[in-house]
């Protein structure tokens, strides 16, 4: 993790990955297959430092207001601190919204800052000023699912970014149980193999599992020098407290709890039962 970026040529900054799924009035249900599109920039956006994805939970549909996920260190109002959540804040932060081959189409435009934290995860969750049908008409783009069950290591994914119009492929390599860097602590942080190998400017990347096109995680940071838990090298503990370091390794945050935080009209409930993000 590192400070956003104002532009190209400054410090750089973590994120990654896209998935499609159908819009109809209510979206078609997805079934998992082994013939998934592949996986490209179609639904990820652009923001002014960091890169995100146009996202749906499984329950939401075509008329709800359309929702961007990214990381809260990517936050306009800058990183929040350890222990804050942000809830519901007024924002009209803009977005490119990329096409499948990387080109942008539309620039779109938040009412809202639904969530934002940095702790336990890395995660901000913007509501657009539009619905996901209207995207879908406008520019024939459709959001990305995020899933709500937990991945596997091993699991091949790929992590997009939009901001640098790349993407990065590698597997799951195994969950942290905690991840630790400067003052901020993360739960079971997805590792990546090291082909993974992303750059400042993909934090808030979606990291999508190949097989079934779904958003499983968003990318946010890596061990840049080798030194131990502080900015920009996150350093991994184990239960047992025992501290290990991997240099050049990065991670990601995982989304499955997202959705269960969400109810009709992809409204944000944190006292929803089996909500499991952090709470003001």
């Amino acid at each position: 993790m590192k400070k956003p970026l104002i532009g190209a040529s400054c410090s750089l900054l973590l994120a990654g990955a896209a998935g499609l799924t159908g819009i109809t009035p209510a979206f078609a249900a997805q079934t998992p297959t082994a013939t998934v599109a592949a996986v490209d920039f179609a639904g990820t956006v652009a923001l002014s430092n960091c890169s995100g994805s146009l996202i749906r939970m499984p329950s939401s549909v075509a008329t709800d207001p359309a929702l961007i996920l990214s990381n809260g260190h990517c936050l306009e109002t800058g990183f929040p601190a350890a222990g804050q959540v942000l809830t519901n804040r007024s924002s009209n932060r803009s977005f490119s919204l990329l096409n499948s081959s990387g080109s942008k189409v539309a620039t779109l435009r938040a009412n809202k800052m639904v969530y934002g934290t940095m702790t336990d995860t890395d995660v901000s969750i913007y509501q657009l000023n539009t619905t996901y049908a209207a995207i879908k008409s406008s520019y024939g783009i459709n959001p990305l699912t995020v899933a709500a069950t937990h991945p596997v290591a091993g699991t091949a994914i790929k992590v997009v970014s939009g901001y640098w119009k790349r993407i990065y492929s590698c597997n799951a390599d195994a969950f942290v149980y905690r991840l630790k860097e400067g003052a901020w602590t993360w739960k079971d942080s997805m590792r990546y193999t090291s082909s993974c190998n992303t750059i400042g400017g993909t934090s808030g990347s979606p990291v999508v599992d190949v097989a079934t096109g779904q958003v499983v995680a968003v990318n946010n940071t890596g061990n840049e020098d080798g030194a131990s838990c502080t900015d920009n090298n996150p350093c991994e503990v184990d239960q047992n407290g025992t501290v290990t370091v991997r240099q050049g390794i990065n991670y990601a945050q995982q989304t499955y709890w997202i959705p269960g935080c969400f109810g009709t009209g992809n409204k944000l409930d944190l006292a929803k039962a089996g909500c499991a993000l952090p709470k003001p």
